[in-house]
């Protein structure tokens, strides 16, 4: 206990006029238990603390005011090397976030991560709608477009086919499409609509099989509406296999 508590528990029982047996007798406590207080040996505990500051008329504050500094918890050796600053910017470019070492930014172009290395060096990692996942993918490299476009020119020049030369255009966000949806499992990323529009241009142009060729476009919602089950269903696969595990 503090020694200028302690004195102020001495101050106060001869103020009231109490022996320390008899104020251990109001207490019920030991004599030794009195003596230790003022002594500073030990401290009194919060039931004790109440029972004082009631049996003198005082407050707590009053009881254990003290003139000496609480003492401030110096940082320890890690806090002191990195000490963590917050900061948060949000405006038209997107979220930016820092915290000590670690900078996240989320955006238009998907969420970029850093965290400064020893030597100063800085990692980061890109992360656009799963595009990191796409880019490593040998098939999404593969420079379709610039087949489908070399093709449609060697139709047209060679074979005078610039019409319906140009529907091979059409198959460039089909392929890209159609390796996303294989990438990510999702059906609803394969561009449907482009092949149902494809198949229909394509029977009216060659075939001028405008009708019944517009038919294929009703398939669209239809599309949608099998993918959507399809997808619901590896979802709760996925959910219950992870529950299992």
């Amino acid at each position: 206990m503090n020694i200028e508590i302690a004195n102020r528990l001495v101050q106060l029982r001869k103020q009231n006029h109490l022996s320390q047996e008899e104020l251990a007798a109001k207490l019920g406590l030991s004599r030794q238990a009195v003596s230790k207080w003022e002594r500073a040996e030990a401290s009194p505990d919060t039931d004790n603390l109440i029972l004082l500051s009631r049996l003198y008329g005082i407050s707590l504050d009053e009881l254990l005011r003290t003139e000496d500094e609480i003492p401030v918890p110096e940082p320890t050796a890690p806090d002191k090397q990195g000490k963590k600053e917050s900061v948060v910017h949000i405006n038209e470019d997107g979220i930016y976030l820092k915290e000590g070492t670690e900078e996240v930014h989320i955006g238009w172009e998907g969420i970029h991560f850093a965290k400064a290395e020893a030597h100063g060096r800085t990692k980061g990692h890109l992360f656009t709608r799963g595009k990191e996942k796409e880019e490593k993918n040998p098939w999404y490299q593969f420079p379709f477009a610039f087949v489908a476009i070399l093709a449609f020119l060697l139709v047209g020049i060679f074979f005078q086919a610039w019409h319906p030369g140009w529907l091979v255009l059409l198959t460039i966000p089909l392929y890209y499409t159609l390796v996303k949806a294989f990438i990510h499992r999702d059906p609803h990323q394969f561009a449907y609509p482009i092949l149902a529009l494809l198949i229909f241009l394509w029977l009216g142009c060659s075939g001028g099989l405008w009708h019944p060729g517009w038919v294929v476009l009703l398939t669209i919602p239809f599309y949608y509406i099998v993918t959507d089950c399809f997808h619901k269903r590896t979802l709760l696969t996925e959910e219950e296999q992870s529950k299992q595990e």
